[in-house]
């Protein structure tokens, strides 16, 4: 946690064009979605973070506000300001537990009756019941290749049956899919993804760099010109970040939003170009010895495993017994 909050502040660059504001909100964005700032800890007040990044409390208080707008944040009066909970994983924690008393009790009447944990294994391999029904499941992003990368990853883990859409927040808003069971989404676009399916759950997805990007900056030489460069100014926090977090080894990062003054200056003088998703293009102007490489998120596949399935099988749960009951 403190670790993830020294990072934030040291990926704040007075120099850049993208404002200070927006470089802190992308930073704390990115600690919430990768999970380095899990759900329900303790940020540092508002004087606190803005003694650490060195910007004033005011513009730091203005970012908490923003993020507390969009739901990723909560201040509780007499208590400080939390990254904001996860109903959905407390829901799975608890199914969880109330399984584990099932089964216990369940090992218990297998004996009574003279059969042992072998054969109750294959009898409960042999059953079905209609609260493993397979579910309709829809993964939200912002950009369609990415998300249906992500997809791709999620698939292979899903119970049989299972299937899973990828569509954009724009796809969503022009075409609303009909018919889908559970919403996954980044926990960064958890508020906007409720809004448009206001009576669905709605699963957060950690995301950090993939393995593709976080073999090749922990690759780069400690003495290398390292530029990292995207289209979206408020990408170049989570961006920065990133790169910080898997290659703290570098000491020599500029970071470039396309349309600033200086780009083409400082590509050239880069040893290492490290590009966001959607500028290949700048492959084609790469000078000898240069070294280039696509920075691209993929789902965190401990948290994929640790949290996320376990929320589904507790969403399925849930659907079974609401439509039990009625």
């Amino acid at each position: 946690m403190e670790q993830a909050i020294d990072r934030i502040a040291k990926a704040i660059d007075r120099t850049s064009s993208v404002s200070v504001s927006t470089q802190l909100r992308g930073g704390i964005e990115f600690g919430i979605a990768s999970g380095e700032l899990p759900a329900r800890a303790r940020l540092p007040s508002v004087r606190d973070m803005a003694k650490r990044c060195g910007l004033s409390p005011v513009t730091v208080s203005g970012v908490y506000a923003a993020l507390q707008e969009a739901g990723h944040i909560e201040a509780r009066i007499g208590s400080g300001t939390f990254v904001s909970g996860n109903a959905p994983a407390q829901v799975g924690r608890e199914h969880l537990r109330l399984l584990d008393r099932k089964i216990a009790e369940l090992v218990r009447l297998g004996r009574d009756c003279g059969i042992g944990p072998a054969e109750l294994a294959m009898r409960l391999t042999m059953t079905r019941t209609d609260s493993s029904a397979p579910m309709c499941l829809l993964l939200a992003g912002n950009f369609h290749d990415a998300t249906e990368a992500y997809a791709e990853a999620i698939r292979p883990a899903l119970t049989q049956g299972d299937t899973l859409r990828a569509m954009t927040l724009s796809e969503i808003e022009q075409a609303p899919p009909e018919g889908i069971d559970l919403i996954i989404a980044p926990r960064t676009l958890r508020t906007q993804v409720q809004a448009l399916f206001p009576g669905l759950p709605v699963l957060d997805l950690m995301l950090i760099p993939n393995e593709a990007t976080r073999v090749a900056l922990a690759s780069i030489p400690t003495e290398a010109r390292v530029v990292g460069y995207t289209y979206f100014p408020g990408f170049l926090a989570i961006m920065k970040a990133g790169i910080l977090r898997f290659a703290p080894h570098i000491s020599d990062l500029a970071m470039v939003v396309r349309g600033d003054a200086e780009t083409d200056a400082t590509l050239a003088a880069a040893d290492v170009l490290i590009y966001a998703t959607g500028a290949e293009y700048l492959l084609d102007s790469l000078h000898a010895g240069q070294i280039a490489f696509e920075y691209r998120h993929t789902p965190d596949n401990q948290s994929l495993r640790r949290d996320l399935l376990p929320a589904i099988e507790a969403a399925r749960l849930a659907l079974h017994e609401k439509d039990t009951a009625s």
